[in-house]
């Protein structure tokens, strides 16, 4: 079976060999074996699932989260010449009807369904008499109620096992430490799976974060690099989304708003221009994202903290998924990190879930103040250890200096004491700079022995060094108290002078710039052939109803410009190109290169 699986991987895919450990997963699921599959975006996850599912007798059903995400997938499977479709509710009963005819009588190789359609009593009846090659579960950190991403319907997905005794299942996901792994597993009622942990460096992904100042300046300013490129700005609510879509397009940006506020029909339309034209930006809530299936985007922008590492590798992972040089941007400030200990301190959750999203906030705190390599760091929270420096991120690129903070630590946490523990991050300020203010005066902090006592610093840099107490966890904002400042246990040995702090500089200047590690299109000198070839692709991809990575990637059209194919037979060579695109798209391609030729001739 494994020998049927390489040569659809081959002659279906245009793929000459499996990548990471793909092949170990597909020999895994054709033994009929549970599987628990954890690769990074990028790293083809797909393909674990589609081969088996293929090769095995009767169809392969896929549990995908967003309606959207089946669609796209089933549309560039139809591509491949693979008999795919979706079962959702945005179909009408004869749809639905003949895609379950089509299942029931053998005819479909792969089946798209959402959680909650699969779930339906009725559904799972018409399956059972089906002839079921495997079951996969995309996005399985869904599952997880600690997870960034949960979804009520996951939970019932431990029933499969039950349903369909002998299927095997494949749960797939990008994101999950290792106790989301554990969860995953325990919540699906996998029997004793395999577990293909891949690893989660994104080598080609530059990451940065800078301290928030001005941010549309500083938004700008990341985005000159970025000038004709597709990307994500993520902003933390609607109405920033809004004035942020608006303002970019002011500067010259193609820029689209996303988020729940928006009507079904523009959330439809957005998404399908970003994925359909070139160079669009997308600014949006988290509600834009999981199953953009776009290989090119850019970069991804966040203007405000997101909620955990987790949902921030996630996010970010949207970025370079066709391994070319992306990067992910980030500013926050002070308010961002009190902002989201109200949002854990007051949710409705339980003290244990409470604790469990103030670590995760913690996390990421300290990774975004981290003074070393950032990728060791991330990669440190999901359980791998990496020795070298990445070479590749803010810190490697330009590394922060650090500096003696014990004494001033000490004065600003024994200004929180002196004034009760009862104000938040200004009014400390303020008394220690020795500000008069009416606060000041009410409160008759004048008097206090630490009244002015940090004079000879500006706001700015007393908000930097309070943020990074609240990082390292020597503060904590009580939501109860309006966010006012109180020392935790932590914060004792350091105001007794029993340790020191050494807090990092904040930069002034962004991190220098490397030139990509892989070849900028300039450097192939075949612009005109590049403007060509993606025209051709443009034009089949409208006529056909699809985004123009479902014709053919980027990488494909390099290599079209690298190898200058001259017959079927060498353009069935090249990555990407299997044996239905060749028969649909060879000739249009081979034209477009001759008439390049000829035209170089021409000249010459």
């Amino acid at each position: 079976m494994i020998e049927r699986a390489r040569k659809l991987l081959t002659d279906t895919y245009g793929f000459a060999d499996f990548k990471g450990q793909q092949l170990q997963v597909i020999e895994a699921a054709l033994a009929g074996l549970d599987t628990l599959v954890l690769m990074p975006t990028g790293g083809g996850k797909s393909l674990c699932y589609q081969l088996p599912g293929l090769v095995r007798d009767g169809t392969a059903i896929v549990v995908s989260p967003l309606i959207a995400l089946m669609r796209d997938q089933v549309t560039a499977l139809e591509q491949l010449g693979i008999r795919a479709a979706y079962l959702n509710s945005t179909q009408d009963f004869a749809t639905q009807q003949r895609v379950s005819q089509a299942v029931a009588s053998g005819e479909l190789e792969l089946l798209y369904v959402a959680p909650e359609r699969l779930l339906q009593p009725q559904t799972l009846a018409h399956l059972q008499r089906c002839r079921i090659a495997l079951i996969a579960i995309d996005e399985a950190h869904c599952v997880s109620q600690w997870g960034h991403d949960f979804r009520q319907d996951y939970l019932g997905l431990d029933i499969l096992r039950e349903h369909f005794p002998g299927v095997p299942r494949m749960a797939l996901t990008a994101t999950a430490d290792p106790r989301t792994r554990d969860e995953i597993i325990h919540r699906l009622a996998l029997t004793t799976p395999l577990r293909f942990i891949s690893g989660f460096d994104r080598p080609n992904i530059r990451y940065r974060v800078a301290i928030k100042t001005d941010a549309r300046r500083q938004l700008l300013e990341f985005l000159s690099a970025h000038r004709h490129d597709a990307g994500i700005v993520y902003c933390l609510s609607r109405r920033s989304v809004d004035a942020t879509a608006a303002w970019l397009r002011e500067q010259g940006f193609d820029a689209l708003a996303y988020h729940a506020g928006l009507s079904a029909h523009e959330r439809a339309a957005h998404q399908d221009r970003f994925l359909r034209d070139d160079g669009v930006v997308v600014v949006a809530t988290i509600a834009f994202g999981m199953g953009i299936d776009k290989p090119d985007v850019r970069f991804v922008a966040h203007m405000d903290l997101p909620k955990s590492m987790e949902a921030y590798y996630q996010e970010t992972g949207r970025a370079g998924r066709d391994d070319e040089a992306a990067e992910a941007f980030m500013i926050y400030g002070l308010a961002d990190v009190v902002r989201l200990s109200r949002m854990a301190d007051q949710s409705d959750a339980d003290e244990h879930f409470k604790r469990i999203e103030r670590h995760k906030l913690d996390a990421l705190l300290g990774w975004c103040e981290a003074t070393q390599c950032r990728r060791r760091s991330l990669l440190a929270y999901f359980g791998e250890e990496r020795t070298a420096d990445c070479g590749n991120c803010d810190i490697c690129l330009m590394p922060p200096g650090t500096w003696d903070a014990t004494v001033d630590a000490q004065k600003l946490l024994s200004c929180i004491v002196r004034t009760g523990a009862r104000f938040g991050a200004g009014h400390v300020i303020d008394v220690l700079r020795g500000k008069d203010t009416e606060k000041a005066r009410s409160n008759g902090h004048q008097s206090l022995s630490t009244f002015g006592i940090g004079a000879h610093f500006s706001d700015a840099q007393w908000r930097s060094v309070l943020r990074q107490l609240l990082a390292r966890g020597y503060l904590h904002a009580d939501m109860e108290r309006y966010g006012a400042l109180v020392l935790t246990p932590t914060s004792r040995a350091l105001l007794r002078g029993e340790i020191t702090l050494q807090l990092r500089h904040d930069p002034t200047a962004p991190a220098a710039r490397r030139k990509r590690s892989k070849p900028s299109l300039e450097s192939i000198a075949d612009s005109p052939l590049w403007d060509a070839l993606r025209a051709a692709r443009k034009q089949l991809a409208d006529a056909h109803g699809v985004p123009p990575y479902v014709i053919f990637h980027d990488a494909t059209l390099r290599e079209m410009i690298a190898q200058r194919p001259r017959s079927e037979a060498q353009l069935l060579s090249l990555t990407g190109i299997g044996q239905a695109k060749l028969e649909r798209y060879g000739a249009v391609f081979l034209q477009v290169i001759a008439a390049a030729d000829v035209s170089t001739e021409v000249d010459g």
